[in-house]
This record gives C-alpha cells, sequence and structure tokens, in this order.
C-alpha cells in the first residue's frame, strides 16, 4: 500500500471511529508499528490529526483565529451559552472564560443579575461595559491572540487569590481518553489555575470540540464539574464521559 493510500485511510478510520490505535492498525494493514506512527506524524505535521499516546485522535476544528471561529457552530454556540448563563445565581463570582462561546454567555447574562465576573478576556470584560449589575474584574497579563485572553505569571498570580463558585470553561478538545486540552501552553496553565480556585467547572463543548484533541492538555475529563452540550448531540458521543463522572447539560 503506498504512502498516500494510507493516509487516507487513516483519516477514513478517524472519521469513522473517532479515533486510530497504531497497534490494532498494523496488524490489520500487516505492517509495521513504525510505519504507522511515521504516517501519523506527518499526518499531524499537516494538522490534519492530533497524536496521542497509541495513537491520534481528530485534531480540534476549534484551532482558527477568533475571527474564524465566530462562523464554527454559532447556533450550537448560542444554545449553550443560554444554558450556561441561566445556571448563574445572584451575588455569585464567576470565572468566564475567553472565546467565542464564552462571548455568547456574556451576551446572554440577564439584565436583572447581580453577580461579579472575573475574566481574563478584554473581550468579556468589554461584553459587559454596558451590563448594568454585573461588577467586572479583568486579569491582566501578556495578550494571546488566538483566543483574546491574558496570561503569564502575573495573570496566574491573580487567579490564584481569587475563589469563584462557577467556572464556564472553553477548550479546543474534550476527549476521554485525552482529557481536556487547548492549542497553547501558557493558556492551558491559565485554566488549569482558574478549575482550582472555583468550586464547580463547566466545560462550554460545542460538536466540534467533543473526542478531539489539542497539543497540550489541561486536566483529566473528571477534574470538571460537567459539559454543556448541543441538544442535538449523539447519546454514543456523550456516553463515555458519563462514564468518568461528568453531568451532562443539553443546551
Amino acid at each position: 500500500m503506498l504512502t498516500e493510500q494510507r493516509k487516507q485511510l487513516i483519516l477514513g478510520r478517524l472519521r469513522q471511529d473517532g479515533q486510530v490505535v497504531a497497534a490494532t492498525l498494523s496488524d490489520e494493514l500487516g505492517l509495521s508499528e513504525d510505519t504507522i506512527r511515521r504516517d501519523l506524524r506527518a499526518l499531524a505535521a499537516e494538522g490534519l490529526l492530533q497524536r496521542v499516546h497509541g495513537g491520534a485522535l481528530p485534531a480540534s476544528a476549534a484551532v482558527g483565529d477568533f475571527s474564524a471561529r465566530r462562523a464554527v457552530e454559532p447556533q450550537a454556540k448560542a444554545s449553550i451559552a443560554r444554558a450556561a448563563a441561566a445556571m448563574v445565581q445572584p451575588g455569585q463570582i464567576v470565572f468566564i472564560d475567553g472565546g467565542t462561546t464564552c462571548q455568547q454567555l456574556a451576551w446572554q447574562l440577564a439584565p436583572t443579575l447581580r453577580a461579579t465576573v472575573v475574566t481574563h478576556s478584554p473581550t468579556i470584560a468589554l461584553e459587559l461595559v454596558e451590563h448594568p449589575l454585573i461588577e467586572v474584574v479583568l486579569i491582566g497579563g501578556r495578550l494571546f491572540k488566538h483566543s483574546v485572553v491574558a496570561v503569564g505569571a502575573g495573570a496566574l498570580e491573580a487567579i490564584g487569590r481569587i475563589r469563584a463558585d462557577l467556572y464556564f470553561m472553553g477548550v479546543t478538545g474534550i476527549s476521554t481518553g485525552a482529557g481536556l486540552s487547548t492549542g497553547d501552553l501558557e493558556e492551558s496553565h491559565i485554566k488549569r489555575a482558574l478549575m482550582t480556585q472555583a468550586a464547580e467547572t463547566w466545560v462550554l463543548a460545542s460538536a466540534e470540540k467533543l473526542q478531539s484533541a489539542s497539543a497540550y492538555t489541561i486536566a483529566p475529563c473528571s477534574a470538571a464539574t460537567g459539559l454543556i452540550v448541543d441538544r442535538d448531540t449523539p447519546k454514543k458521543v456523550l456516553a463515555g464521559f458519563e462514564k468518568l463522572g461528568l453531568a451532562v447539560v443539553r443546551a
């Protein structure tokens, strides 16, 4: 089998099964695992999959720039954001992550809600400028432009001094095996710190992020409280997350 044929077969298996196990494919094709791993490296370099221990997962589609990501699953993101906004109770302190779904969440917060929103995203802070009752605490640092969020040591120190009731997390990938992931190392540290300081962490998980992975692990899935997903998400996609003990809210 030619190299290009093997690559197309691997991509086909990813679409069909949601993962590729190198040892299994090696046995099936009568090829060495080294050959399969070499193909996986090449496909990963092209951004077509994410290598994980023992094989590969689909690469997250949520890796474009901020403007491009606004066009991905906009209706689902709006539904997820509405469900998240409904969880916020008066008087709570809430961490809101950066990203396009979290921007929708800021839009959905009720105008009568009195609460405190802590965010490291200037985008989120600006969306709440006109909200009459929400106090906004903006965490500063170096601007990571992909998600329009602050990262770095200063941001970590500030986050460590706040305790929140809820954290609404944005991710680029979530997988039962690879956990919660994102495409930037510093951003993964920030998200992990926010999880540590929040009583509950809810992951805003539109369809393109489920059972996909990015390069940097934030935490195992079990570290989160639950997922907020689109109501049309297939049960079989969510079954593995529920087995890990995550609550699932269908928006």
